[in-house]
């Protein structure tokens, strides 16, 4: 078994990294978090490193670069195999250059090879990736950093050796980490919280619609940073344009206006009170070897506590594996302790039509465990569809999948391309129709076509 963690050369020693800076923008659900490592190589050779970090399942890399000295390198985006080989040439030729590839076997852990440093040269890299945050139990949103690379299970065969990273000792982490937070939405900011002591949350506006919130100083490195952001009146739907980029020719999804809308309805109490008074019920459980040690524990207690909160007269079975697996539907999963592979539980879940629920090794499991039995148990959103009213030459273009679903505080978002030119004080009108339990209801939502102001 190989310990991946941090900063390596190819021979697997670490290199030293001296600061890492976190920016983080929070857009009503979408966080855009900016990374950089400053590192440094303290020996008298040439190095060839690598830098093995997670990254949200989810998460869509929009920006790398890495500057040496008055050298900066901006990475464009290629065919893996392709971009091996460039990189192999590169490397040969004694070149800088820089290689970011998400693993074949664990989509959430992503390997950064940083090529050739000569002796004493410092080396910044920077990455920007942005992900949408998940509702609790709580309607707060989710954002988790981790800054503690936890391990992965390997599976049997695997020849990627630099999965199973292991967690490092504050101790023996040397570099520094400041990490910053600015929040916006069109509804105000209740509150911001956090597992990690936090600076007083200042607000920008008197509307209080924006605001800003600092970690404080002297990071121990033995926890992931975790957030969670409330907002005031968080079921009313909203809409965000952001404009297209400058560069980009108008007529292409980069060079146009993107809407984002936010559909997270509230479930009328006469509703709430019609739980399913039976149901079948089919618990699948991992087996495998990445449930090895207390995580075997915890989904056991996980599973009883699920199964005394059945409601009586429902059926139910259960299903475990450990090589060998059989299709599902309506799939709620649960990824317990640290290290739980983001990609796989959101995976899960997604295909089956489902909520996917992350249960760390200090969380009390009973809220998220019982989150999602209510979503098992109460009446759905079905039916959903979207009508646009536009102004005279605009049109959309819709770029998320169809909702099928949504559940008791589950909220969904839809993004949409705008084609076309229209007046900075033209508006847009977009009807949401669904079906709740039966009943016919909808929602409109008018917006600004002017794209919100860059506040970052």
């Amino acid at each position: 078994m190989v310990n991946c963690w941090g900063l390596l050369t190819s021979q697997e020693k670490p290199v030293p990294l001296k600061s890492v800076e976190v920016e983080l923008e929070v857009r009503d659900h979408v966080a855009t978090v900016v990374s950089t490592l400053n590192y440094e190589n303290k020996e008298d050779k040439p190095l060839e490193a690598v830098f093995v970090f997670p990254l949200p399942g989810d998460a869509a890399v929009c920006h790398f670069s890495a500057k040496i000295g008055q050298t900066e390198i901006v990475a464009e985006v290629k065919e893996k195999q392709k971009a091996h080989e460039e990189y192999d040439d590169a490397l040969s030729s004694g070149r800088e250059v820089f290689l970011l590839e998400e693993s074949d076997q664990s989509p959430d852990i992503f390997s950064l090879s940083v090529g050739s440093l000569r002796p004493g040269e410092s080396a910044s890299i920077r990455l920007e990736y942005v992900t949408e945050l998940a509702v609790q139990a709580d309607e707060g949103l989710m954002f988790c950093l981790p800054t503690v690379l936890n391990p992965r299970y390997q599976p049997r065969g695997s020849e990627d050796v630099c999965i199973q990273v292991t967690s490092v000792p504050a101790s023996l982490v040397p570099y520094s980490l400041s990490f910053s937070a600015r929040v916006s939405s069109p509804r105000p900011v209740s509150k911001v919280e956090s597992n990690c002591p936090l600076d007083a949350l200042q607000y920008l506006n008197t509307e209080q619609t924006q605001a800003t919130v600092k970690l404080v100083g002297g990071h121990k490195f033995d926890r992931d940073i975790e957030l969670l952001i409330y907002y005031k009146d968080a079921h009313q739907p909203t809409a965000v344009v952001e404009t297209g980029q400058a560069s980009v020719k108008p007529g292409s999804l980069m060079g146009d206006p993107v809407v984002m809308l936010s559909l997270y309805p509230e479930f009328p109490q006469a509703v709430m009170s019609s739980v399913a008074s039976c149901g079948e019920f089919v618990f699948l459980l991992d087996r495998s070897g990445s449930m090895a040690g207390s995580r075997i524990k915890s989904a056991r207690e996980t599973l009883l506590l699920l199964l005394k909160s059945l409601p009586m007269g429902c059926y139910f079975n259960i299903y475990s594996f450990g090589d060998c697996y059989e299709h599902i539907f309506w799939c709620f999963s649960f990824g317990i302790g640290k290290g739980a592979s983001s990609a796989l539980i959101n995976g899960l879940a997604k295909e089956g039509g489902g909520h996917a629920q992350f249960i760390a090794d200090t969380d009390r499991m009973q809220p998220k465990v019982m989150q999602s039995l209510r979503f098992a148990l109460h009446p759905t959103v079905v039916d959903i569809s979207f009508k646009w009213d536009l102004p005279k030459g605009v049109s959309v273009t819709v770029l998320s999948p169809p909702i099928t679903a949504l559940f008791h505080g589950q909220r969904s978002l839809v993004y949409a391309q705008l084609t076309g030119q229209s007046s900075e004080a033209a508006e847009g009108c977009v009807t949401v129709k669904y079906s709740l339990a039966g009943h016919p209801s909808q929602n409109q939502l008018h917006f600004s076509l002017k794209p919100a102001e860059d506040t970052g």
